[in-house]
């Protein structure tokens, strides 16, 4: 797996502590909407030394194939934050991953997250050769979930207290996708 991709229009790549002050900014910038769906943050989340430990311990977590985000640019833009794409809770052994996304509000409707997840899932399932990718997305939010149906994953129930938001747990739906078959020799 490489650390940096390309699609049409983005640069997806992950990124070391140098980029702290960008992925503050990132996240203040929608702060709001973030924290509409994600679980409560830190008292520290939005400083630039916080920052920088969080993509201290992801770049670690990379190497070891446990966890891997994605930054996402603009082609034309490749010094503005517009997006991330991760992949957690990677288990070679059982052949699964969960992937997380989000966009920063200016970017939306204008197919940049359906760009930038589909060409991890492609990473997913080819390089990592993983079996089955699982998303949680809450029942709110339903541009999410028109992209997650819209890339071919599945409803598979709720996930019953799933994440502490907002002060109390909060269920979740479950999607998933299952790797392309592989032709057989014989066909």
């Amino acid at each position: 797996m490489l650390l940096k991709y390309e699609t049409n229009r983005l640069i997806l790549k992950v990124l070391g502590p140098d980029y702290a002050p960008d992925v503050l900014r990132f996240y203040e910038n929608d702060k709001e909407l973030f924290e509409r769906y994600e679980t409560d943050r830190c008292n520290n989340f939005y400083t630039e030394g916080h920052q920088r430990t969080i993509l201290n311990l992801e770049y670690g977590l990379c190497l070891k194939l446990q966890l891997v985000r994605f930054y996402a640019f603009l082609k034309e833009d490749p010094d503005t934050i517009i997006g991330t794409v991760s992949l957690y809770e990677i288990s070679k052994a059982l052949s699964k991953t969960e992937i997380g996304y989000k966009f920063a509000s200016a970017y939306h409707h204008q197919g940049y997250a359906s760009e930038a997840v589909e060409k991890i899932l492609d990473v997913a399932f080819t390089e990592l050769q993983l079996h089955r990718v699982c998303a949680h997305v809450h029942e709110s939010n339903l541009p999410s979930i028109r992209l997650l149906e819209g890339l071919g994953f599945e409803k598979e129930g709720i996930c019953r207290h799933h994440m502490y938001m907002g002060g109390k747990w909060v269920d979740h739906l479950q999607y998933s996708l299952l790797a392309p078959p592989i032709p057989s020799v014989s066909e």
